[in-house]
């Protein structure tokens, strides 16, 4: 299966702003996280603090990605 995946802020430094990468069947984000961090390893420092959205909605690292899914990470913002 195919999804989309967006990258803000440092991410996107990091990767440029959307991929679209193939996965199997019953891949969760957490897993299309870690295969990211394995590929491109200047993201690992943002493994802990990350945040995951699927189709703009907010889900656990353990939720299951479908075909066509758009993906985003998010880093941790600041500001005031």
């Amino acid at each position: 299966m195919k999804v989309r995946v967006r990258l803000f802020a440092a991410l996107r430094d990091v990767m440029g702003p959307d991929l679209e990468i193939e996965l199997p069947l019953g891949t969760t984000v957490e897993e299309l996280w870690k295969r990211m961090v394995a590929d491109e390893e200047r993201l690992s420092p943002f493994a802990d603090a990350v945040s995951f959205a699927v189709n703009h909605d907010f889900v656990a690292k353990d939720a299951l990605l479908n075909p066509d899914d758009e993906v985003a990470f998010l880093p941790p913002v600041s500001g005031g």
